[in-house]
């Protein structure tokens, strides 16, 4: 079997990983078409090359409003791979304790909320302490990992508890430990990592499902769309209104950014978090 051949069989596999996990593809869509439908948005994050998977959410041909892409450069933004801007320093920031908190610090979330968190190890701290806060404030978390290198690789925390742990449903990309799918003899190391190629069956998945819900609402989502499927009047259309759409809902993320403050400049309550928040919220229990 030459690379390509078994490059491809592996990701027939993965294919298949992804089938398997129908009902849970159906319970995360649940909660997005509902965050959507309130007018709130799907919190996507990260880190490394994580992001392309939040990319690929949204914004893309075939996407559409309600994620809101949380994508920090500093801890992306590695093309350079060495010097100022290098992977060197993104995966040292991967693992900044309280960088979350941060990064959250910027939105004003409510419990009506969900969010997407990706890691294929599930090992790191930022995106551990991500899914963290968000279910601290009693958002819900659907996270994608690599379960078999999960498990394998070691958590960055000393109390060992990684990405899932902070989950309300996970998913696994299918790919293997160490997630390169190829051997090539006369290598001692593998190549062709998987992990992309299953996370974006599964967004993609959930996409499709939330779409055909947000439709069935009376709610169709305006779909980012090429000019060579419908036009390029209509394609211009759908861009600008869908665009318009996302600043619209990025702007309630904004509206009230922090703890009320008094006259004096302190809060004048403190925030509410977990469990509280939703029943708050009206959500009852997870």
């Amino acid at each position: 079997m030459t690379p390509s051949a078994e490059y491809l069989s592996r990701c027939a596999k993965l294919l298949k990983a992804v089938s398997s996990q129908e009902t849970s593809i159906q319970q995360a869509a649940d909660w997005f078409a509902q965050t959507i439908l309130a007018g709130r948005m799907v919190h996507c994050f990260g880190s490394g090359h994580s992001r392309i998977l939040v990319e690929e959410m949204w914004p893309r041909y075939g996407s559409f409003p309600g994620f809101n892409p949380i994508v920090e450069l500093s801890l992306s933004f590695h093309n350079l791979v060495v010097g100022a801007n290098g992977q060197r320093q993104a995966m040292f920031l991967e693992n900044v304790t309280g960088l979350a908190e941060r990064i959250l610090r910027n939105y004003d979330l409510s419990p009506l909320d969900s969010a997407l968190v990706i890691s294929s190890s599930g090992c790191n701290r930022v995106p551990i302490e991500m899914a963290q806060e968000f279910q601290r404030r009693g958002v819900r978390v659907v996270a994608i990992i690599s379960r078999l290198h999960s498990q394998a690789s070691r958590s960055a925390r000393e109390d060992g508890r990684k990405l899932q742990d902070f989950a309300d449903l996970v998913f696994d990309t299918g790919a293997p430990v160490g997630d390169a799918m190829v051997r090539i003899r006369g290598l001692d190391t593998p190549v062709a990592p998987g992990s992309t190629v299953g996370g974006c069956l599964l967004v993609n998945c959930i996409k499709a499902e939330v779409a055909l819900r947000l439709t069935a609402a009376g709610a169709p989502p305006r779909v980012l769309t090429a000019a060579a499927l419908v036009g390029t009047d209509q394609a211009r259309d759908l861009f600008e209104s869908a665009y318009d759409e996302h600043a619209h809902r990025l702007a309630k993320l904004y509206e009230r950014v922090g703890p009320p403050m008094s006259a004096a400049g302190t809060p004048l309550e403190k925030p509410v978090s977990g469990s509280k928040a939703r029943r708050r919220a009206g959500l009852g229990a997870r």
